[in-house]
């Protein structure tokens, strides 16, 4: 479906996004690090790096409501 590739893209550049301003705090940052990034207090104590976390969680809450709503009516 369109919208759900569009919501898809939108996600994986905002896991881009979270990575490069992640990689400004900690340089040597994995994708695999971004999955507990509570792991590290210098990013659970930067509002700009919470903020973009934000932001990917809000889309992923998206994909999750369309996907459902898609599923809901086959």
């Amino acid at each position: 479906m369109i919208i759900d590739n569009l919501v898809e893209e939108l996600i994986e550049n905002q896991k881009k996004a979270l990575l490069k301003c992640g990689r400004r705090i900690i340089p040597t940052l994995t994708p695999e690090d971004m999955l507990q990034p509570n792991d590290y207090l210098e990013l659970e104590n930067n509002p700009h790096f919470r903020y973009e976390e934000g932001i990917l969680a809000g889309m992923q809450s998206v994909q999750m409501a369309l996907r459902a709503e898609i599923n809901s009516g086959k």
